[in-house]
């Protein structure tokens, strides 16, 4: 591990980089360096404007893929920003290649993810300090029943565009405390309609969201399972789950949802979550039209 420098900001890597070019964006305010995608996240500001730089190919302590793979992953995905532009996605202004990295650099976004895993064990030592995600969870259910209407409108015109979204999670989500406004932040790994899962067991996203397909070699990853995914997270948000409940998805490759006494709404919106989460993807809601219709016409 070597620490490196941006301003008066220090961040571990690998190996020692020169970010120095990024100055003609201003200065460093903000890093993130604990990705499994091999990319470092720096904020830069200059004045008034403030960027969101994502630079692939830097080997950051967590990579879970080579240099070269974090290019050709964040290479691959720059267009899926302009092609699935939406009002709750991050915008990108430009992207380019720069010796042997890979830049994107996006339009900065307040707001804190949902799933800051790099924040854990500043939790775990300091219990006192709520995360992100447990401040959300907090919030009244009207103001969480606005995001879920947001995701609703993104993923509908995900799949309109004849998009699949994968690795879509609550570390995709940005949620601002003070304005109350989500932003999704990370769709790198969305594909073109039809996708297979040419993996198993490991597909893409976390365990604690998956859909039975995309545990299975050669299922099918599609509308339905955006759905199961969409509705995993209204799970997230609305119903309570024990530790060991959320330790078991990791155990037994299954997404099981809370029960009625621990969710925070009414029976109807309950039955309808519930269906968007079924294992056989013929009993899930049809679309997300279908879906939300019924979400919004339930006891929300």
């Amino acid at each position: 591990m070597k620490i490196n420098k941006l301003d008066n900001i220090e961040f571990r890597l690998k190996e020692p980089h020169d970010f120095s070019w990024l100055k003609k964006y201003g200065e460093a305010f903000w890093i993130v360096d604990e990705t499994g995608s091999g990319c470092v996240c720096v904020g830069m500001k200059n004045g008034d404007i403030r960027l969101f730089c994502k630079i692939a190919g830097v080997n950051t302590v967590e990579a879970e893929v080579s240099p070269e793979e974090s290019v050709r992953i964040l290479k691959n995905a720059v267009h899926l920003y302009t092609d699935l532009a939406h009002p709750h996605l991050i915008k990108l202004i430009e992207h380019y290649e720069y010796n042997d990295f890979y830049a994107a650099i996006f339009q900065w976004a307040d707001g804190e993810c949902l799933f800051d895993h790099w924040n854990f064990e500043i939790y775990k030592k300091n219990p006192q300090i709520k995360s992100p995600k447990q401040r959300f969870k907090a919030l009244p259910a009207a103001k969480k029943i606005k995001v879920v209407d947001s995701l609703f409108s993104f993923l509908q015109n995900v799949s309109e565009k004849g998009y699949t979204a994968v690795d879509f999670y609550d570390g995709s989500l940005m949620y601002d405390f003070a304005s109350d406004t989500l932003t999704i932040c990370d769709i790198d790994l969305f594909r073109k309609a039809p996708v297979i899962n040419d993996i198993g067991t490991d597909w893409f996203g976390t365990k604690r969201l998956k859909a039975p397909e995309e545990y299975r070699k050669g299922g099918v990853i599609d509308q339905q399972t955006n759905l199961f995914t969409l509705g995993a997270l209204i799970f997230e948000f609305f119903g309570n789950f024990s530790d060991e409940e959320m330790k078991q998805r990791y155990i037994t490759n299954r997404f099981e949802p809370c029960s009625l006494s621990n969710w925070e709404l009414g029976q109807e919106s309950y039955q309808v979550a519930i269906k968007a989460v079924e294992a056989d993807k013929n009993r899930r809601w049809g679309n997300f039209a279908e879906f939300f219709k019924a979400w919004k016409n339930s006891d929300t």
